[in-house]
């Protein structure tokens, strides 16, 4: 029987598979030789699954993946596929549902078992090297998996096939949970119910610890006015002034471990200071306190600050992750010691230590995670000063240049549509709600990168490395990456990125939607798997079924087709139920029902952009920040007829003229400005 003999991750462009390349496990990536070879040799398949900037990862790597004795025994075991969940998340889908089905918990590293043919019969996490804290070392799991293979087989194929169909069976019922609850005001009030039960009111967010940023959920609470906005507001300060702030540079790490916010996983996310953008920008807007206005503004400006800095790539577009660790310590590179700080700030230490919560002993393993505990003014009558604001410019300036002396994470520096286009909306809230002179150039740049990167006849890619786009496109770059260009349509009007997102989402509908109700994340032409997945839940990301379904819903408005209001709708009827229970996991699905209970309503402006009358109408849209009505703009330069809404609609008397619709019933047109404004404001009241 032939015997495979080297790594062949060498070869790979994954940031997380060359981490590994090197490794004495003679590692495949996911493909169709590692499949076909596993069938040649009669060997199950050894699946471990990570990513660039996983903790626990780099833990088992080290331990056991470096290790000669570990290795061997795999190869002689096992066909060896190292996967990278941000590469292949469809792969990552299928089998974190697996592991969840057999003990009722996930995370990562995930170590799957799977027979030639794909099917799971084993899953854990992180196993150690040895026997420890009643957890069996990762040798002992080998042999035993091995000794299973050898002498039951069919018992192994029994079970394998056990909880495939277990899986399928649980796909089904997604779609099947509630059909007959009815999608209604009270279904809202009642998710509101139970995220008002789970509101932490001293530090903000929702349950208990690890707490992760509620990125739709406060999505969702912003909408909503009164005493929810301000669950959203009392959130986002104290994620602003805890440790999962990086208090220096901007920008978040991707979970605090306690309910404080104090002390972050630190490794950063795009996808979550992309959310997190979004979050304050449209909090600034909808804050009426100029404190909050102040601070909010400050995070979306040093959040960007710092993604410009350290993560956009040369060719544009943004990386996807800093790593947690530095010189193999968690969080090493964001510690200080009270006498480091003493050193470098001199007379000033006794402010900096005041205003960052440092001291002696620490707030972390005794070593301290700079975070905001009081505010400013406070701080600054406790030193007998007016304003502290330059000052601690300045004390930040010196603190950043002695950390960037040290060993800095790691990068993880491959591009992902799906997280890009995440940005794009990001910068397009950022340029409507803090900065369009400045934030505005960078959407279009970042729209361009993205259509030149992924974009090609007509589909998408999903990553990109060293100029090379690989790995078909999935829903969740479909999802994101319309919505960013419907986003910055309605900033911008031009007609070239309405045009886009509705090309997006054509191939949303033709070969990712499931005909029992909403949407595939793999597409109907893709690689066959053992199933296809469908993401109903908001993780860290919002759930791409549900960004689908929105999209479609939101296009439909221009495009006038039913069929895609009719898809979004069937997305969302089966989760009903689940929404009044599990708010926080299913919110995107919230700002869906939203969208269906608010009437819609339409702007279309009709005028040339170079001449003022319309150039006019449509700074008093910017003015008034209508981000829940469809705006359009119809010229000749933007020619968009063929467009339901769009549709007869003409310029009067030579002047530029606005159509103010609601649920698809028009008043008389206007041309008169000052009538305009008054209409206008009307609906941003």
């Amino acid at each position: 029987m032939p015997q495979t003999s080297t790594n062949r991750l060498i070869h790979e462009t994954s940031p997380y598979l060359l981490q590994h390349a090197h490794n004495p496990v003679h590692w495949y990536a996911w493909s169709e030789e590692a499949l076909a070879q596993a069938k040649l040799e009669d060997k199950p398949i050894l699946l471990s699954i990570g990513y660039s900037s996983c903790h626990w990862c780099h833990v088992m790597a080290h331990e056991s993946f470096e290790d000669p004795m570990t290795a061997e025994i795999m190869n002689h075991i096992f066909i060896n596929i190292k996967v990278d969940r941000e590469e292949r998340p469809d792969i990552d889908a299928i089998y974190m549902s697996a592991l969840q089905a057999m003990t009722g918990s996930g995370g990562w590293p995930l170590t799957a078992v799977l027979t030639p043919e794909g099917k799971p019969f084993f899953a854990g996490t992180y196993f150690p090297p040895d026997d420890r804290f009643g957890r069996p070392s990762f040798q002992r799991i080998l042999l035993s998996l091995s000794q299973a293979w050898q002498e039951r087989r069919k018992e192994v194929y029994r079970s394998a096939e056990n909880i495939t169909q277990h899986l399928l069976q649980l796909d089904q019922q997604s779609s099947q949970t509630s059909l007959n609850s009815p999608l209604n005001a009270e279904l809202k009030e009642a998710a509101l119910k139970t995220v008002e039960r789970q509101f932490d009111a001293k530090y903000g967010g929702f349950g208990h610890e690890p707490k992760f940023p509620p990125h739709s959920l406060l999505q969702f609470l912003l909408r909503q006015g009164g005493q929810w906005q301000e669950m959203a507001f009392v959130s986002l300060d104290k994620m602003a002034r805890g440790g999962i702030y990086d208090q220096l540079a901007g920008g978040f790490a991707r979970y605090s471990v306690d309910e404080r916010w104090l002390v972050p996983h630190f490794e950063k996310m795009l996808y979550d200071n992309a959310q997190l953008i979004q979050r304050y920008s449209e909090a600034y807007v909808k804050s009426p306190d100029v404190e909050r206005q102040g601070l909010y503004q400050s995070i979306v400006e040093e959040t960007l600050g710092w993604l410009l800095s350290e993560m956009q790539a040369p060719q544009g577009g943004f990386y996807s992750a800093l790593d947690a660790d530095s010189e193999g310590e968690e969080g090493k590179y964001y510690l200080w010691d009270e006498d480091e700080v003493e050193a470098l700030l001199g007379e000033d230490a006794k402010l900096a230590k005041a205003y960052w919560d440092i001291s002696s002993m620490g707030n972390f393993e005794g070593r301290n995670i700079l975070n905001v505990r009081y505010k400013t003014e406070a701080v600054a009558a406790r030193f007998g000063l007016q304003d502290i604001t330059a000052k601690l410019r300045e004390m930040k300036e010196i603190l950043l240049e002695a950390r960037a002396k040290r060993i800095r994470p790691g990068l993880d520096d491959k591009l992902l549509c799906s997280w890009n286009g995440l940005l794009l909306s990001a910068l397009v809230s950022a340029a409507r709600y803090i900065n369009k002179g400045y934030y505005y150039p960078l959407a279009l740049k970042q729209a361009q990168f993205l259509k030149e990167t992924f974009y090609q006849k007509e589909r998408l890619w999903h990553s990109s490395k060293a100029g090379q786009s690989k790995g078909q496109g999935l829903l969740e770059d479909y999802a994101y990456m319309g919505m960013g260009f419907f986003d910055l349509y309605q900033l911008s009007l031009e007609a070239q990125h309405l045009k886009l997102a509705l090309e997006l989402a054509e191939v949303i509908e033709q070969h990712f939607c499931d005909p029992q109700g909403g949407f595939f994340s793999t597409p109907d032409d893709g690689e066959k798997l053992i199933l296809r997945p469908k993401d109903n839940f908001d993780s860290a990301t919002p759930s791409q079924n549900a960004t689908a379904a929105r999209l479609l819903l939101k296009l439909s408005h221009y495009n006038g087709n039913k069929t895609w209001a009719d898809k979004a709708y069937k997305a969302l009827k089966p989760l009903a139920d689940i929404l009044s229970k599990q708010p926080s996991g299913f919110a995107s699905w919230l700002n869906l029902l939203e969208d269906f209970l608010k009437p819609s309503q339409e702007i279309i402006i009709v005028g040339d952009p170079n001449k003022a009358d319309t150039q006019a109408m449509m700074k008093l849209l910017e003015k008034y920040q209508l981000a829940e009505v469809s705006l359009g703009l119809l010229s000749e330069r933007h020619d968009l007829r063929s467009l339901a809404l769009f549709a007869d609609r003409q310029a009067l008397e030579g002047k530029a003229t606005a159509y103010i619709c609601e649920n698809q019933h028009c008043q008389l047109p206007i041309n008169d400005l000052t009538l305009f404004e008054a209409h206008v404001a009307g609906l941003a009241s």
